[in-house]
């Protein structure tokens, strides 16, 4: 028998930072058929309000170290402000969404990550994502709303990088759905050439991507999110979808489709 198809959209911290932009999201997101989970971060108003709290917020290649401050902030934030915002503003669009950590229905637990050559502090790596907790809110028609934070089972938080919460309830669902990534960021998709715009790769398989990462087209930003990717896809996910929140919508073609 053919699966439910499942639709899990990851939004990042500049559609969260603009009011104006974040409406538009949250109405593609609401007219998306079928079911769906929203997965956010919100990064950007974290270190923010750290800064009016002074708090400073320190960074190791894009990762942010979590002190305890810091976890306080980020539980605030990410667990409060933003998921709260997002939720309250899918009601008003008819969408029953309940916003989640990874603590809620012990949805996602996560190991507190090893101290190699630099201690990130309270992060958590995802160890196990509750599919059937997960989909007995899916089922009762809620749209769950998670933010970027996971527990380790013993009543400690963990901040978690929200691409690889994406991923890894992607895999976790694919036991019971036909599930497919959207990552909205800024950029139109994969870019051939990282100063046109519009050089959008339509298409990545396997073949395709080694070939990429051979002339150095795939670096920096993008190495995390496609390795990502392709692990999920090895890991049962159909196919992800990389480029800017209009890909949500029917006319629009110009993005990035990864697939095995």
């Amino acid at each position: 028998m053919a699966k439910e198809k499942l639709s899990i959209v990851k939004i990042g911290g500049n559609i969260i930072e603009d009011s104006n932009a974040l409406d538009a999201f949250l109405q593609l997101f609401s007219k998306l058929e079928g079911k769906k989970i929203l997965v956010h971060g919100g990064g950007k108003r974290a270190t923010g309000v750290a800064a009016k709290l002074g708090i400073e917020s320190k960074m190791v290649n894009g990762r942010r170290i979590t002190d305890a401050d810091t976890l306080e902030v980020i539980t605030m934030v990410y667990g409060g402000l933003v998921n709260k915002n997002i939720v309250a503003k899918l009601q008003a669009l008819s969408i029953d969404a309940i916003g989640l950590t990874g603590a809620d229905v012990n949805s996602i637990t996560s190991d507190k990550r090893p101290v190699k050559e630099i201690d990130f502090g309270f992060v958590g790596d995802v160890k196990a994502v509750a599919h059937n907790s997960i989909d007995k809110l899916i089922q009762a028609d809620f749209t769950p709303v998670f933010c970027a934070i996971t527990h380790d089972g013993n009543g400690q938080l963990l901040n978690t990088n929200a691409d690889t919460i994406t991923s890894q309830v992607a895999v976790g669902m694919s036991e019971v759905y036909e599930t497919s990534i959207y990552y909205c960021f800024e950029l139109n998709g994969v870019l051939e050439d990282i100063n046109d715009k519009n050089s959008v790769i339509k298409h990545i398989d396997s073949k395709l991507y080694t070939e990429l990462l051979e002339k150095g087209i795939i670096a920096d930003g993008m190495l995390p999110k496609l390795e990502n990717c392709f692990d999920a896809l090895n890991n049962g996910v159909s196919k992800i979808n990389m480029g800017n929140t209009s890909m949500l919508t029917q006319e629009n073609d110009n993005f990035t489709t990864i697939t095995l």
